[in-house]
């Protein structure tokens, strides 16, 4: 199982992570609301009462809004700073011109600068962990490797990972990277599976519609890379949200998903984490949802272990056949 970063007080980050993603108001310039504010101290406070140590960010989220106003929070509680970790990531940017659109910038300049506005939004010295976001195709490992190994040493970012990236696109900046990336963030839930179609399916025709880059979870266990799920709860499909459009695999799953919950004596949202953490990889949920009541919803999962029999029956449920 990876090992999880360390807070500055050498506290372990948590078996479940905030995403902080729908913070600080919509996708515009609009400036930030005391609403806002409120909401964001609101879901911190939530966060906390169940456990949750790690925030995760973005460059991007709500065009920086996010970390402001997280950065806001801390400014208004600055004993925060030393119980939690703070996540972010960096390397995608929006469409300048017709000529410059929505794309990817692994960059040295572009890694460094993102660092040092996400820094100024958060309120923050020093990041906690750096995550690059999306696969660049014209990534340079050897300019990647500068970027990374200057942070540390001006003391900006304490870890760093990656998101969204294959087994090898991994070894290929490891390769060039001193620093050890310690986190691959990935979209993981019922709903998504193909981290684990992937591997089933092997000498299976079924294989020849996989699209999930094989061997990428089983890399990041063997090299002690956290693996930490994005979307793990599908945006409540399977907990609570109305399903008349929705196929009969994902209508049944969530029927199992609600009687395992009342057999349990726990909550939707639970069990459908514990699906994720009862995994051997040590997967670790980054749950989505900024309201409070929802967030309070997840706290089972981190005491939540599954069956090997009910982990297949929500699985076999979730991809909607027979395993091969």
């Amino acid at each position: 199982m990876s090992v999880l970063p360390l807070n500055r007080r050498g506290i372990p980050a948590s078996r479940l992570a905030l995403g902080c993603m729908g913070l600080g108001g919509g996708w515009n310039d609009a400036p930030i609301d005391a609403s806002a504010v409120r909401e964001a101290h609101a879901a911190v406070d939530a966060a906390l009462e169940i456990g949750i140590n790690l925030f995760d960010h973005a460059d991007i989220y709500m065009r920086g809004k996010a970390e402001r106003v997280f950065g806001q929070v801390l400014r208004e509680r600055p004993d925060l700073r030393e119980r939690i970790l703070v996540q972010t990531k960096c390397g995608i940017r929006f469409g300048d011109s017709p000529r410059a659109p929505g794309r990817y910038d692994f960059a040295r300049a572009h890694i460094l600068r993102s660092v040092d506005g996400s820094l100024e939004r958060l309120g923050l010295e020093r990041i906690d962990i750096l995550l690059l976001h999306r696969p660049d195709p014209l990534v340079d490992p050897e300019e990647v490797a500068g970027a990374l190994e200057e942070l540390v040493t001006r003391g900006k970012v304490r870890w760093f990972g990656v998101s969204n990236m294959s087994a090898g696109q991994i070894r290929l900046l490891q390769h060039h990277v001193t620093v050890p990336l310690v986190v691959n963030q990935l979209e993981m839930s019922l709903k998504r599976t193909g981290w684990l179609e992937t591997g089933v399916h092997v000498n299976q025709d079924a294989a020849r519609e996989d699209t999930f880059p094989e061997g990428t979870t089983e890399y990041c266990r063997l090299q002690n890379i956290q693996l930490q799920a994005w979307g793990p709860l599908a945006q409540g499909l399977f907990s609570g949200r109305p399903l008349d459009d929705q196929p009969e695999p994902v209508r049944a799953t969530a029927q199992l998903v609600g009687d395992l919950a009342r057999e349990r004596g726990t909550t939707p949202e639970a069990i459908v984490l514990a699906w994720l953490t009862t995994h051997p990889a040590g997967i670790q949920p980054v749950i989505g949802t900024r309201r409070p009541e929802r967030i309070r919803a997840c706290a089972d999962a981190q005491r939540l272990t599954l069956s090997r029999e009910e982990w297949y029956a929500l699985y076999v449920s979730a991809r909607g056949r027979p395993l091969p």
